[in-house]
């Protein structure tokens, strides 16, 4: 396990678009997909590593509360599963159910779409206004699975309430941590 922080994605970036299946419905989900909903929260997470096993119930919570309001949530897992078979469609399918997982959870086979996000590590967080713009992107708060704090989603629920109440927020934001993305032998890009 690499310990690995987000790249930080500039403020501003426009959402790449994507088109990947859900695990659980099989459904093919894209930007389009949120297209009614006022703003959006992409995270890159997986099954097997300890820094979302520490969140997972945070995560879990963050998509109930937030279900029937105007946020859309998309969860994608983008692990090489040959190498980490823990993350396979199947297992991602289970930890949806076992969790109850309110938001989509999709699997980016290629691993281009967390290039296109530049997605570092599990987990990775953006949040996008209206506009798909980027307005958030780093922890979920301050808790770490060996440091003692509890799992609040303090920083990201700060970012949801904001963007959703059309209020500003603040441009000094910390970096998420947690384990790199697997990427496939020979796909590793040039920001990891």
């Amino acid at each position: 396990m690499a310990l690995t922080a987000s790249t930080m994605l500039p403020l501003g970036t426009m959402a790449p678009d994507f088109q990947l299946p859900d695990v659980v419905s099989q459904e093919i989900i894209s930007l389009a997909s949120f297209a009614d909903k006022k703003a959006l929260l992409v995270m890159f997470i997986c099954r097997h590593c300890p820094f979302v096993k520490h969140i997972q119930e945070q995560l879990a919570l963050i998509g109930k509360d937030y279900f029937e309001s105007d946020l859309g949530i998309v969860a994608i897992s983008a692990n090489d599963v040959d190498n980490y078979p823990d993350d396979s469609p199947e297992w991602l399918k289970t930890m949806a159910i076992e969790l109850g997982f309110k938001f989509t959870f999709c699997y980016d086979e290629t691993q281009e779409i967390a290039k296109a996000y530049t997605a570092a590590c599990t987990p990775d967080f953006f949040v996008f206004d209206g506009e798909r713009k980027l307005v958030y992107r780093g922890q979920l708060d301050d808790s770490r699975p060996s440091n003692g704090k509890p799992v609040t989603g303090a920083d990201l629920r700060a970012a949801i309430e904001a963007v959703l109440a059309d209020k500003p927020i603040q441009d000094e934001q910390k970096p998420s941590i947690g384990c790199n993305i697997k990427w496939k032998p020979g796909n590793s890009p040039n920001y990891s």
